[in-house]
C-alpha cells in the first residue's frame, strides 16, 4: 500500500457540553442515533448546526455545504444500517455532520490540524468513510462498484449503497459515465442528488438550468411516487416489467409536460424533487425506496448554509469563510495592512492588464472563478471569460479549440484538479503545439486540505510532455514577468506557470512587466562550497537556510532556475564546472521534478556529481499548516541548512 506521510495522531478529546447538546452528546455512532425517537430528530439537526457554527467559527473549515446537508445526513444514518450499508460522499465538503454522528464529535476540534481529523472523508480515519473524497464527481462510479460487488458476492442481509452527489458535481464527465453505466450494470444503487444550486461559485451550464426547472413537474412527481408505492404493494411492479413501465411512464410524462427527465432517459428511476430540509418526509421516502431493485435517483432541494442567515444569503463567500463571529457572522480577517497579496490575486489582476492590451487573451476556469481570481477578468471582460463548471478535461480541450483559431487561452485550475485533464493536455494541446497557458494555482503543499489537494505532481506529470514549457516564479513580480512572457506572439506551444496557495512575500508587486528568456534562470548568490538550485517561491526558504549554513562557515551558491523545462544549460554548465555538491529544492514531489532534471542533465554528460534532492518524499502528505508540513517533509529552512552543511562535510571527507 502506498504510504501517507503523516504526523502522530492527535487523539485529544473535548467532550460535548451535555447541557448545550443533550442529544448529540449521547450519539457516539449511528446506532445511537437510531435509538432517538423520530419526533426528536429535528432537535438533533439543530444541535449539529449549533455545534458546527461554534466549532468552525474558531477552527475554520468548509461551512456552508455541511450546514445545508444536516437533515440529509441525519436521515441517511437513521434509515440505513451504516457502516454495513455504504454511504459514498462526493467531494466531502458536506460531510462534517456525518463525522459528528460517526464517533468523531469529541475530536472535531482537531479538524484539519496536523495529526487531527481530515477535512474530507477518508477510509484511513473511519470505517464509516467508505471511499476517499476530495475531488468532485467520483461518488457515483465508486458507489456503483460497491453495489455491483455486493450483488456479485450475494451479501446477506442485502447491503444498501448510497451515493450522495451535488448538483455541481453531477455535471462532471465522470458522473455521467457512472450514470450511463449504472443503467446497464446489475445493481441496486441509490443516488441522492443534493441540489442547492451552488458549487463554490454559482453553477453554470444547461444542466443546472434543467435541474432548476424540474420543480415545474412537482405535482406529477408526487402522483407518480404514490402510484409506484401502490403498484408495488399489489405486486404489479417488478424487475421484469420495470423497463417497459419506465419507458411508457416517460412517454406519458413527455407528452403531458412537454419535457423529458434526463435520468429516466437513462432508465434510472427518478424521485423528486423533495424539500431536503423536511426531515420526516426524507426519512419516509428513503424507507419506501431503499429496497427497490435497480438504480434510482432521489432529488432533494437544499439551501447551502441552512440555519445561519449570513451563509444562506451569501453561500459562495461562506463556502470556507475562515474565522468568524458566531453571533453575527462577522468574518475575522487576520491580514494586516501591507500584507502581500495572494498569488491568485496577482495572477487575476495581471491577466486583466494583459488582456486589455492583447485582445486575443481569454480566461477559462472550472467552477473556481473566485478561487483562481479569474472573477477579476469576468467583472470587466465577461465575454472573454469562461467558467465551464466542474469539467477540467473540457476546459483544456475547449482552450485547445480557442487556441487553434487564434486566441490565447489562459486555463486557471488548481494543480491537483488539473491532474484530471492529463490526456487532454497531451492530445488536445501539446500534440498540436497550441499556445495554451496553464495557470496552475495551489501548486505545492497547500496546507489544511491535505492529501487530496496538495499540488505535488504537476512538475512530474508535465515534464514528460514534448514541447511543454514549465516555469515557476520565485515571487509575485516574477509571476507578472512570466505571464507577460507567456502571451508574446512569438512564443510557441503550451506553457505551464505554477504558483502556490496564499500570500507571497512582496507587497510592492505591481512592477513594470518584462519578457524573460525561455529556459533561463538567475544566479542569486555566489558560493564555493555547495550549490543550491531551487524553483519557485521556496527560494525564500532556501535563502533562510543559506543564512543558517553560512553562520557555520559554509559558502553557498544559489540559483533560481525559474524554468524546469527547458532547463538552463548555461547554469548547469556553470554548476558542473564548479565541482561543488549540488542540492535541489522544490515544493513538489522529488520524483520527476527539478532534482530529477538536474540529475539527468549531469548523468547524460557523464558528469559524476552528488545531487541531493529536497522536496516532498514519494508519499501522499497529510494535512496541517504549510510550515508544519514543510518540516514534516524535511524541506524547511532547518532541514535545507542541515543538508547544505552535510554536503560540505561529505565533500571534505572525500578529500
Amino acid at each position: 500500500m502506498t504510504a501517507i506521510l503523516s504526523a502522530p495522531s492527535d487523539s485529544s478529546e473535548l467532550p460535548l457540553d451535555r447541557e448545550r447538546y443533550p442529544l448529540l452528546s449521547g450519539i457516539g455512532s449511528p446506532a445511537d442515533l437510531r435509538t432517538v425517537p423520530a419526533d426528536r430528530l429535528p432537535e438533533v439537526c439543530s444541535e449539529i448546526r449549533d455545534f458546527l457554527i461554534n466549532s468552525l467559527s474558531t477552527n475554520p473549515g468548509h461551512f456552508a455545504s455541511s450546514m445545508g446537508a444536516v437533515e440529509l445526513t441525519v436521515a441517511l444514518h437513521y434509515v440505513f444500517d451504516t457502516p454495513y450499508d455504504r454511504i459514498v460522499w462526493d467531494v466531502g465538503h458536506q460531510a462534517y455532520g456525518h463525522k459528528l454522528l460517526t464517533g468523531r464529535a469529541s475530536r472535531f476540534h482537531t479538524n484539519r490540524k496536523l495529526g487531527g481529523l481530515c477535512g474530507f472523508p477518508t477510509p484511513e480515519e473511519s470505517e464509516y468513510d467508505t471511499f476517499t473524497a476530495g475531488h468532485a464527481s467520483n461518488a457515483i462510479s465508486a458507489a456503483l462498484g460497491m453495489s455491483v460487488a455486493a450483488t456479485l458476492k450475494h451479501d446477506e442481509p442485502r447491503r444498501h449503497v448510497v451515493a450522495v452527489i451535488g448538483d455541481a458535481s453531477i455535471s462532471g464527465g465522470l458522473a455521467f459515465e457512472g450514470l450511463n453505466n449504472a443503467a446497464n450494470a446489475k445493481n441496486n444503487l441509490l443516488i441522492i442528488l443534493n441540489d442547492n444550486d451552488m458549487s463554490i461559485d454559482r453553477n453554470v451550464g444547461s444542466l443546472n438550468s434543467y435541474l432548476a426547472h424540474l420543480t415545474a413537474s412537482k405535482g406529477y412527481n408526487t402522483f407518480r411516487y404514490k402510484l409506484y408505492t401502490f403498484l408495488k404493494k399489489i405486486g404489479l411492479f417488478n424487475d421484469k416489467n420495470r423497463g417497459r413501465v419506465l419507458r411508457f411512464n416517460n412517454s406519458l410524462k413527455s407528452f403531458f409536460t412537454k419535457e423529458q427527465n434526463i435520468f429516466e432517459g437513462l432508465n434510472i428511476r427518478y424521485f423528486g424533487p423533495f424539500d431536503g430540509h423536511d426531515l420526516p418526509r426524507i426519512i419516509r421516502v428513503l424507507n419506501d425506496i431503499k429496497d427497490m431493485n435497480g438504480p434510482r435517483i432521489l432529488h432533494l432541494r437544499t439551501v447551502k448554509g441552512k440555519g445561519f442567515k449570513p451563509a444562506e444569503e451569501d453561500p459562495a463567500r461562506w463556502h470556507a469563510p475562515g474565522k468568524f463571529n458566531p453571533d453575527n457572522g462577522e468574518r475575522l480577517h487576520s491580514e494586516l495592512p501591507g500584507t502581500p497579496a495572494k498569488y491568485q490575486d496577482v495572477f487575476g489582476e495581471t491577466l486583466v492588464e494583459l488582456a486589455r492590451q492583447n485582445k486575443s487573451i481569454v480566461a477559462i476556469t472550472a467552477a473556481m472563478l473566485s478561487g483562481t481570481s479569474v472573477n477579476k477578468m469576468q467583472e470587466v471582460m465577461p465575454d472573454r471569460t469562461f467558467d465551464v463548471g466542474i469539467s477540467e478535461g473540457h476546459a483544456v480541450t475547449f482552450a485547445g479549440g480557442l487556441a487553434k483559431d487564434g486566441m490565447r487561452p489562459y486555463v486557471a485550475i488548481y494543480s491537483s484538479f488539473l491532474q484530471r485533464a492529463y490526456d487532454h493536455i497531451i492530445h488536445d494541446v501539446a500534440l498540436q503545439e497550441l499556445p495554451v497557458v496553464f495557470a496552475i494555482d495551489r501548486a505545492g503543499i497547500v496546507g489544511e486540505d491535505g492529501a487530496t489537494h496538495h499540488g505535488l505532481l504537476d512538475l512530474s506529470y508535465l515534464s514528460g510532455i514534448p514541447g511543454m514549457t514549465i516555469a515557476s516564479p520565485r515571487d509575485e513580480q516574477y509571476l507578472r514577468h512570466l505571464l507577460y512572457t507567456s502571451q508574446l506572439e512569438d512564443r510557441k506551444g503550451p506553457m505551464a506557470i505554477r504558483y502556490p496557495r496564499g500570500a507571497g512575500s512582496n507587497p510592492d508587486w505591481r512592477c513594470p512587466m518584462k519578457a524573460l528568456p525561455i529556459g533561463r534562470g538567475e544566479k542569486l548568490k555566489s558560493g564555493t562550497d555547495v550549490t543550491v538550485l531551487s524553483i519557485g517561491p521556496i527560494a525564500a526558504e532556501v535563502s533562510k537556510a543559506i543564512s543558517i549554513a553560512e553562520a557555520q562557515g559554509v559558502s553557498v551558491a544559489h540559483y533560481d532556475m525559474i524554468f524546469l523545462k527547458p532547463i538552463d544549460d548555461k547554469i548547469m554548465q556553470e554548476v558542473a564546472a564548479s565541482g561543488t555538491p549540488v542540492i535541489t529544492v522544490e515544493d513538489a514531489s522529488v520524483k520527476g521534478g527539478l532534482g530529477a532534471a538536474a540529475d539527468e542533465w549531469l548523468s547524460s554528460r557523464n558528469i559524476s556529481r552528488s545531487v541531493t534532492r529536497i522536496g516532498v518524499p514519494d508519499k501522499f502528505v497529510t494535512h496541517g499548516t504549510v510550515s508544519q508540513l514543510y518540516k514534516l517533509c524535511g524541506m524547511d529552512a532547518e532541514a535545507i541548512s542541515a543538508a547544505i552543511v552535510g554536503a560540505k562535510n561529505a565533500k571534505n571527507i572525500e578529500k
